[in-house]
């Protein structure tokens, strides 16, 4: 980024929200199950996607796969909420960010409640069609699950790493 005048400082403001626009509208469209929605907030081509036990991948197409096989059913309900953004632009066309991600799952069929702590470590490039995620990884820190049956919950499992799908 080329100096530190007004329309550079200006720049850097308008990256900056257009990558938090970016990563709040992607995960509005995981809650969605809006995977062309997703699709687009990564870039086409080579992509590193690590979120770990459900799977690393090098296209963003893998991860769409993935994501209608475990959540694009109408009995999984999702929230995500990402949380304390730290957004770095490095130069004109690159930045990279750190997110704290709240995940809340409930799976009306198995009457199951799954909440998680996790959080991103993304890097963005500049596109033609604006800024894209280019690497993400996401690391779990806390895990929750619980079954609901016709009394009080029972936990299934609370501690640090999610369950592998």
């Amino acid at each position: 980024m080329q100096g530190n005048g007004l329309e550079a400082r200006l720049r850097k403001l308008e990256d900056l929200e257009s990558i938090r626009q970016l990563k709040a509208r992607y995960l509005s469209c995981c809650d969605a199950k809006d995977v062309e929605g997703m699709r687009d907030c990564f870039v086409p081509g080579k992509v590193t996607i690590d979120y770990g036990a459900i799977g690393v991948f090098d296209h963003r197409d893998q991860l769409i796969e993935v994501f209608q096989k475990l959540g694009g059913h109408d009995h999984i309900v999702d929230m995500h909420h990402g949380v304390n953004p730290e957004i770095s632009v490095v130069n004109d066309d690159t930045a990279c960010g750190t997110w704290g991600l709240y995940f809340h799952q409930i799976n009306t069929k198995d009457n199951t409640l799954t909440q998680l702590g996790a959080y991103y470590e993304d890097e963005y490039l500049r596109t033609e069609g604006g800024w894209k995620i280019s690497k993400t990884r996401c690391v779990i820190t806390s895990t929750q699950m619980l079954r609901f049956t016709e009394g009080t919950p029972l936990v299934m499992f609370a501690g640090r790493s999610m369950i592998a799908p």
